[in-house]
């Protein structure tokens, strides 16, 4: 069993699952690399090792639960436990998209990969998780799956969207139920910010590793930190 310390990132060939890999890494820990795509995964790992960083490839497909299944075959071979998992990947969905004409099929493909998605490769890799001293559960969510900024006077998300913000809000909901089930393993969400990233066609106003450190502040709780919250650069977001 190796005595590094050992995380998953799920979509972390690029944007700011590659700065997430990239930032746990350069504390000294082992670094899976998951993504679909074979070759930019290569190239992410390829990249990451030519900084210092022990990563390793993690073929996966959030969709899919074989895919799912054999990535947490991978990391218990590997590693034969696992000590953080940052449930990164995500797909934004047609954007903007309003309720009255949105699509059933568009939303249900989003809540797929962002909120689905995190549930199967999290029950995979629970296993994992248990055989660690302090494990811990990111998930990536938005500032736009928050109900209360949603509906607080003044702020702007980014007008009215009814695919990929309520896919967050399930997100936020379902980790708060994670956080409630399984004592002993801090389990938050994190915000990032408005990032420039693939996901909106770069326009974000931040870079990817400036969206990273929220998600790598919570890999690296203390045992004593808080568990089932909310985050982003400035603390606590309100659900």
């Amino acid at each position: 069993m190796s005595e590094r310390t050992i995380a998953l990132v799920t979509g972390a060939n690029k944007g700011i699952g590659y700065e997430i890999a990239a930032g746990l890494g350069a504390l000294g820990w082992s670094v899976g690399v998951g993504a679909r795509d074979g070759q930019r995964r290569d190239d992410a790992v390829e990249k990451l090792r030519a900084a210092g960083v022990d990563a390793f490839g993690v073929p996966l497909d959030v969709t899919d639960d074989a895919s799912v299944a054999a990535a947490a075959a991978l990391v218990e071979e590997r590693a034969g436990r696992l000590d953080v998992l940052v449930n990164n990947a995500g797909v934004a969905g047609p954007w903007p998209a309003v309720p009255s004409t949105m699509s059933v099929d568009a939303v249900r493909d989003v809540v797929e990969t962002n909120v689905l998605g995190v549930i199967r490769v999290t029950n995979a890799m629970l296993p994992l998780l248990r055989r660690s001293g302090s494990p811990r559960i990111v998930n990536q969510s938005s500032h736009v799956g928050s109900l209360a900024l949603q509906t607080a006077p003044g702020v702007e998300l980014g007008g009215v969207d009814g695919v990929y913000s309520p896919t967050k809000t399930f997100l936020n909901a379902v980790t708060v139920q994670y956080a409630k089930e399984l004592v002993g393993v801090k389990v938050n969400c994190a915000c990032p910010g408005y990032v420039a990233t693939e996901l909106n066609g770069f326009r974000g106003t931040s870079a990817a590793e400036e969206g990273a450190r929220v998600a790598i502040r919570l890999a690296t709780l203390p045992d004593d930190g808080p568990s089932g919250g909310l985050f982003d650069g400035a603390g606590v977001v309100a659900w």
